[in-house]
């Protein structure tokens, strides 16, 4: 088989076993940098993993799909979770327990007409790298905060209480991996990645349920357990690191085969 992986970063842990693994198999692996001119495909690959979530990325994942090949994830599927106002929409309407969220337009406008009584959490609309995500306590906060990013196009969800650590759960195909994180909205900022003994009853059908709704393969959840216990999901993302997990670069090698024969 010839699997192809789209990505500006060939050594990125996951992606890199996973690559080792299939070729250990006798299968070949081609990079593909859509920043780079020698992107240009003219005979597809049996599959594509999409990790580059670039417009070139994406607008490369579309070109593949168009001329039949499968790419995990599509590029609809990763193009509708990089869109937080669209993402919470279709989690709610399919009654699954996300974090309430409204669009407010600009950070700025939004600010200048706003009186905050109890903690909010603000992030940029559009997933990317380095993008903003901040709770907000007060207006103070809010001001220094509208000033740094005036022109970023924001949601606002309410803050839930919660423990501080969020519950990072990956999927590769059905299998679920989880591990706990500091949040980097707790006071002390954020903080190590620590396995996870147990997953509390349920989280993991939540998690396939999320794959579903949103036609992904390879992807991450963000869960914070609310004061009683029970799961809020507070993002969703098209094939995220999934470092450190042990059997994840086999399940992603599982899945790309499995993929590339249809």
């Amino acid at each position: 088989m010839r699997i192809g992986l789209i990505t500006d970063n060939p050594g990125h842990p996951l992606l890199s076993a996973a690559a080792g693994l299939l070729r250990a198999d006798g299968h070949g692996v081609e990079l593909l940098d859509p920043g780079s001119p020698d992107a240009a495909v003219d005979t597809p690959a049996d599959v594509y993993l999409l990790k580059a979530h670039t417009p070139p990325g994406l607008e490369l994942a579309r070109h593949l799909e168009r001329l039949g090949a499968p790419v995990v994830n599509s590029g609809a599927a990763t193009t509708l979770c990089q869109d937080r106002t669209l993402m919470a929409e279709l989690a709610v309407g399919a009654g699954l327990p996300f974090a309430g969220t409204r669009t407010v337009g600009t950070l700025a406008r939004w600010a200048a007409g706003v009186s905050l009584d109890s903690p909010v959490v603000v992030k940029s609309r559009h997933s990317r790298r380095q993008d903003l995500v901040a709770r907000v306590d007060d207006a103070s906060e809010l001001g220094e905060l509208a000033a740094t990013w005036p022109d970023e196009p924001v949601v606002v969800q309410d803050f839930a209480p919660n423990s501080g650590w969020d519950h990072k759960l990956w999927a590769i195909g059905d299998r679920v991996f989880a591990a706990v994180r500091r949040s980097e909205l707790s006071p002390e900022g954020r903080g190590p990645t620590l396995p996870l003994p147990r997953l509390p009853q349920g989280w993991a059908e939540l998690t396939r349920r999320v794959g579903a709704l949103y036609s992904l393969d390879v992807y991450g959840v963000d869960i914070i357990a609310t004061a009683d216990g029970s799961p809020l999901i507070v993002d969703v993302n098209a094939f995220p690191g999934v470092r450190d997990q042990p059997g994840a670069p086999e399940a992603l090698a599982d899945l790309a085969l499995s993929r590339a024969k249809g």
